[in-house]
């Protein structure tokens, strides 16, 4: 049997095309088998992921896989299903409201990828984290300026303020970082990436890269004022 990375894109594709709950019940055995074999994947991921990272040795697949199910209650789409399969790796697995990992298999390529980092921080949070930033600028611009950083994980992946956030000046030297309303990365990654058995291996190479500025985020919001 083949290698199941371009059956799973391939179910999604069609997926996307007939997001449906009728489509999907009558496939769903297709699904159950490909989960069953990413789920595999995800856990040795994890396992690769937890010598650099060694708060993730506890951690299982289903502690950190999403549902395929969407949640339609407040979105105007009302297709049932996401046509991506993904995961987050933090201590708490895929809950968490620190600095974490994230992969989407997404058959949409501009979607489909690594991210890494803090998304929708609540404003006490987020004020935390750019005092943080700038009390030491020195260290943070080293973390994301070093050169796999800028080569896999260019630019950011975030909202911006169109001005200054409350209490500091519009020429502050680093404004580029204070405007932010997220500090996240994204690396990305298409089918072509992820085909192949040893993707695991690759993904979790990626995602080292990032431990740098998912550590400064994390002493951060963890430090007492």
């Amino acid at each position: 049997m083949s290698y199941y990375i371009s059956r799973l894109y391939d179910f999604l594709r069609e997926l996307q095309a007939n997001n449906n709950r009728e489509w999907f019940a009558a496939h769903k055995e297709e699904y159950d088998s490909l989960r069953s074999l990413w789920l595999d994947d995800v856990d040795r991921l994890i396992g690769l992921m937890s010598q650099w990272e060694p708060q993730l040795r506890a951690l299982k697949a289903k502690d950190c896989v999403y549902r395929i199910y969407r949640d339609t209650r407040f979105s105007t789409d009302k297709t049932p299903y996401k046509v991506y399969f993904s995961a987050a790796f933090s201590p708490w697995g895929r809950k968490t409201h620190r600095a974490a990992y994230y992969m989407q298999m997404d058959v949409r390529d501009a979607e489909s990828g690594l991210y890494g980092g803090v998304w929708c921080p609540d404003a006490p949070l987020l004020r935390k984290l750019r005092n943080a930033i700038v009390d030491n600028i020195e260290e943070f611009r080293e973390i994301i300026d070093a050169p796999d950083m800028k080569r896999y994980y260019p630019g950011w992946i975030s909202e911006s303020l169109k001005s200054a956030p409350k209490g500091w000046p519009k020429d502050h030297p680093d404004i580029d970082l204070l405007r932010l309303k997220d500090y996240g990365k994204f690396c990305r990654c298409d089918e072509k990436f992820f085909d192949t058995p040893d993707w695991p291996a690759k993904v979790a190479e990626r995602f080292r890269i990032l431990k740098p500025m998912v550590d400064f985020l994390n002493y951060s919001i963890d430090e007492e004022i």
